[in-house]
């Protein structure tokens, strides 16, 4: 069961309205890394997870969370799209130049499609898709994505930062950085328990099925011998790396036979 409170989760108002901050926004909320991607990811997984309750309670509680934070950063586009130009004439801007600037670098689905309000979208009208998400039933898997999701979720979120001077949308991202960083420390705790449990390997109950003596190689396949500096060190999972300067095509060549005449495939 799922409650709305009308009031938001932290202030999301910013100090004059700015079209163009509200275009560049888009893709914290409808982006690949962006806010409805982690609300979609955590409440799957959650709803997927039947193991340990922390784990199930610990999605659930920040998949939820991430609705406060598409409903801040949409709330935050639409006071930013204010009084935004729909058609500005030619006087218009003869008296205000910056005006066709602004004009210019609005998203136009923003008024078109959307009424100068937010949309799931990315600033360039790419619209969010499912594909986005992960929700593998492994939670091993599933809490590596989350680390990587709000890593990258935090890294445009600090890029934005220091694409507005506007102190109210400041404000808003610097709530949104301390999110995602206890998001990030978070999962990467439980993603250390389960290691513990289940291995460091996805999926850990493989090691006697696959050709183990590949498991552990470094193949050099680049002009460069950078990766041969992990020779000899040890893995997350206790074993030594070992170096192969020039992998082995040990597969033969292929040989298929040709497809049905009638299909056309001509093969020289």
């Amino acid at each position: 069961m799922f409650k709305h409170t009308r009031k938001l989760q932290y202030n999301a108002k910013p100090d004059r309205p700015d079209p163009l901050m509200a275009r560049r926004l888009q893709e914290s909320l409808g982006g690949q890394w962006g806010e409805v991607t982690g609300m979609m990811s955590y409440l799957s997984q959650g709803w997927s997870s039947t193991g340990d309750e922390k784990y199930k309670d610990l999605l659930l509680d920040t998949g939820t969370e991430e609705m406060a934070h598409v409903e801040m950063i949409s709330t935050m586009i639409a006071y930013l799209l204010e009084n935004a130009p729909l058609n500005p004439s030619e006087e218009d801007l003869k008296k205000d130049p910056s005006l066709a600037a602004k004009y210019a670098g609005m998203d136009p689905e923003h008024s078109i499609v959307h009424g100068m309000t937010a949309s799931l979208n990315n600033p360039n009208g790419g619209a969010w898709n499912a594909g986005y998400t992960t929700s593998s039933g492994n939670l091993v898997a599933d809490m590596r994505f989350n680390v990587v999701r709000e890593s990258e979720a935090r890294l445009q979120v600090s890029r934005l930062y220091y694409m507005t001077e506007d102190e109210g949308v400041r404000d808003m991202l610097k709530f949104l950085l301390a999110r995602e960083t206890q998001h990030q420390l978070q999962f990467m705790k439980a993603q250390e328990e389960l290691e513990e449990k289940y291995g460091v390997v996805v999926p850990g109950d493989m090691k006697d099925i696959e050709h183990d003596e590949f498991a552990h190689v470094l193949m050099n396949f680049s002009d460069g011998t950078g990766s041969r500096a992990f020779e000899g060190q040890t893995a997350k999972d206790g074993e030594k790396f070992t170096y192969q300067e020039n992998p082995e095509a040990m597969g033969g060549i292929p040989k298929t036979k040709p497809a049905d005449k009638r299909l056309h495939n001509d093969q020289g």
